[in-house]
């Protein structure tokens, strides 16, 4: 890999059935100009201290991996040190993820998070909304045992999309979720524990698109005309019957 240093995308890709263990990741230091690097269906046990050589990577996307957060505690260097410039990072399918790995809210540049199909992850920090102050885009999907959005989501001043589909155990949203006056578009389908919404969203001035299901349109129907540029889309449900 030494004479790559010119790389720019890395994409390592297990095609097996089994997960595999990724080792020699001191072969990424001399990577130095890598801008993308996408993990897919493997084991991350350890990341050594050469990665903080990674000063360029700007977008991580992890897709069925093991052991993130076990990988990041392991390593004696700091996440922001290791990744200062990364702005965004996907994470889809990472069964054992219970928890985001300490100094995740600490890579205050990150304008993009998103954590997909992760059914083990049960809460976000509360420190996410007063350290990832430069987030525009956060997306919760299908996390179905996350319960709760953390009151400090109210500090994300500069985002301006929030999308929690498929997150089942939510029952109410965060009283300070007024206080996203950047906020513009709003995903919320199959929220089915979703009861009710705090009288701060009249706040949402910006909001200009809800994508929600029939029962979570009705919870904004008193707010409607208070938010008059606001559009709610409720997309039909395709049912495809080609394979009976």
């Amino acid at each position: 890999m030494k004479r790559m240093y010119k790389l720019k995308v890395l994409i390592v890709t297990n095609y097996g059935f089994c997960i595999s263990e990724l080792t020699n990741f001191s072969l990424l230091g001399s990577l130095c100009n890598l801008k993308r690097m996408r993990l897919e269906k493997v084991s991350i046990p350890t990341l050594c201290n050469t990665i903080t050589e990674l000063k360029n990577l700007e977008k991580l996307s992890l897709v069925m991996c093991h052991k993130i957060g076990q990988a990041f505690a392991s390593s004696t260097t700091q996440i922001p040190e290791m990744l200062p410039n990364l702005r965004e990072i996907n994470i889809d399918y990472c069964n054992d993820l219970v928890e985001l790995p300490d100094g995740f809210c600490d890579l205050v540049q990150l304008d993009k998070l998103s954590i997909t199909n992760c059914h083990k992850l049960s809460a976000l920090p509360e420190e996410i909304g007063k350290l990832l102050i430069n987030l525009e885009v956060l997306r919760i999907h299908a996390c179905t045992r996350v319960s709760k959005l953390p009151d400090s989501i109210g500090s994300l001043q500069k985002l301006s999309v929030l999308d929690i589909t498929g997150c089942l155990r939510i029952r109410n949203m965060p009283k300070r979720i007024g206080e996203l006056q950047s906020l513009r578009e709003f995903q919320m389908r199959k929220c089915r524990g979703l009861r009710e919404l705090p009288s701060s969203v009249t706040d949402l001035v910006e909001l200009e698109r809800v994508i929600c299901d029939e029962e979570t349109a009705q919870l904004w129907d008193c707010f409607m005309h208070l938010l008059p540029n606001l559009t709610l889309s409720v997309p039909e449900e395709v049912i495809n019957l080609n394979w009976l």
